[in-house]
């Protein structure tokens, strides 16, 4: 809370715990939603999904690497904010399985990463036990599994931007109409205080895009 009554806007990445240098743990991911925690070290993920070491490189948290998307030969490397992954035709590989960010994304791949027909053998079962099962709940997609991986990064990334930036809308909002009312010390540093933290959040914002 700030100076009179208003609501200081936070980054949601500021509260995120630090892993420790030598942490490496990843979730492998396959073409049924079936995850496996790997603690592994640079060499053989590199061997796993034939990226060279500058691809890796990337994704290493205590390094300070912006926004990209690398294609590959066989493989998409992504490092979207808290989203460092690894896409190949068969299997996603996502760092920091248990981050608090990042398990939204585990659970939104579980759902829909499965080929069509697995989900419909998934819903016969269900029938076939006199149960009911919402079928909106996992959505038909023929795309390639690399595409529907991508998909559900590219979707998390941009909801969460979209969160931040709606946080910041409701902060700065009030403090303007208070600004055009009143003009103080107090009103003129907090609009300062909100127009500081839009600048970053655009640029997070912008980089995949460059």
């Amino acid at each position: 809370m700030g100076r009179d009554g208003y609501i200081v806007p936070v980054d949601p990445q500021a509260g995120t715990k630090k892993k420790p240098a030598g942490s490496r743990s990843w979730i492998l991911m396959d073409a049924s939603g079936q995850g496996t925690v790997l603690d592994v070290d640079k060499y053989a993920i590199m061997h796993r999904v034939q990226i060279h070491a500058r691809d890796l490189r990337i994704l290493d948290p205590l390094l300070s690497y912006p926004s990209t998307i690398l294609g590959r030969e066989k493989a998409i490397v992504l490092n979207l904010e808290h989203i460092k992954a690894i896409i190949t035709a068969q299997e996603v590989l996502l760092r920091d399985p248990l981050d608090d960010y990042v398990i939204p994304v585990v659970e939104e791949l579980r759902r829909r990463l499965p080929p069509i027909n697995v989900i419909h053998e998934g819903q016969s079962d269900i029938k076939e036990l006199g149960g009911h099962h919402d079928i909106d709940a996992c959505e038909e997609d023929e795309s390639p599994f690399e595409f529907r991986a991508l998909e559900v990064a590219l979707e998390a990334i941009c909801s969460f931007l979209a969160k931040s930036t709606t946080a910041l809308e409701t902060a700065a909002y009030p403090a303007l109409d208070e600004l055009t009312s009143k003009v103080c010390i107090s009103h003129l540093s907090y609009v300062c205080l909100c127009y500081g933290f839009k600048i970053p959040l655009l640029s997070r914002i912008a980089e995949p895009l460059i």
